[in-house]
């Protein structure tokens, strides 16, 4: 236990001793308005200098399209997720939302228009009602009810004792997982965001429950640009562009029948998949 914190201790100090991130935006522009259009204009990234993962990425995202990001682990999809909410700064080359470069917005204001249903539900001890409203805590008994609705997972609420009112532990184990991840849901239909970003996590779910989250993830992408990182490829057909990362790089990009018919990168991971099914 002792080796244990030190080490944690270690990292926090070091954490603590970086510099503050400062905002250098000096006449921020306003997110009011805009629709949603994503503008890779040729990305270049590295988390250091000699080591870059993006070389050279161009795509044109329209809103309300849906993007898969596809490829095997620690092919960069993630890193993808966050040059766009600004974790991290480009190298070379510029992302623009409605033709605005992203550093001419404030990071408080980028984020706001951007919605994540993770892999990992986070829900905190509290009512269910305060872990929905945590997106947006203004909001009105019948939004919190409506978003519930949307996300398919007001019927179970209305099913437990206390209703919107149940208290959740601080590890959320009273509920299942489907469920926890259909408050998460809920949660970002409440704040109706322009983007979404969509780390599609049903791996660990059933069957019955896996529909109930499809059909609500369904809701959630109507008339929103989405970003989904894909892990099941059968789940991303319908996509209107599919970006094929591979050590770092997008290595092809196209719809679902273009990229099958390539018999490229893609077509490989997609037919291993179904390969192991027919095993």
């Amino acid at each position: 236990m002792l080796q244990a914190m030190v080490a944690a201790s270690e990292r926090v100090f070091e954490f603590l001793e970086e510099k503050e991130e400062i905002e250098d935006v000096k006449q921020a522009k306003s997110i009011k308005d805009l629709q949603g259009n994503v503008t890779f204009d040729h990305v270049q990234f590295g988390y250091s200098e000699n080591k870059i993962v993006i070389n050279d990425f161009s795509a044109n995202v329209k809103d309300g399209q849906k993007i898969a990001i596809v490829g095997p682990t620690g092919a960069g999809k993630t890193t993808m997720v966050k040059l766009l909410m600004r974790f991290y700064d480009v190298n070379k080359g510029a992302i623009l939302i409605d033709g605005i470069n992203i550093k001419d917005f404030k990071r408080e204001d980028l984020r706001k228009m951007f919605g994540m249903v993770l892999q990992d539900t986070w829900l905190f001890g509290g009512s269910i009602k305060d872990n929905i409203k945590y997106s947006k805590p203004d909001a009105t008994d019948a939004e919190v009810i409506e978003a519930a609705k949307v996300a398919h997972v007001h019927h179970f609420i209305k099913t437990i004792p206390n209703s919107y009112d149940m208290i959740l532990n601080e590890e959320s184990s009273n509920i299942s997982a489907g469920q926890k991840q259909l408050l998460t849901i809920a949660r970002v239909i409440l704040l109706d965001p322009k983007i979404l970003i969509l780390d599609e996590a049903t791996s660990s779910i059933d069957t019955r429950t896996e529909i109930q989250i499809q059909a609500a993830m369904d809701n959630l992408m109507k008339g929103r640009t989405s970003f989904i990182i894909a892990h099941r490829l059968s789940t991303i057909k319908n996509a209107d562009l599919i970006l094929v990362m591979n050590h770092g790089d997008i290595v092809e990009q196209g719809t679902h029948e273009q990229l099958l018919a390539k018999n490229g990168f893609y077509s490989e991971l997609y037919n291993s998949q179904f390969e192991e099914v027919e095993e």
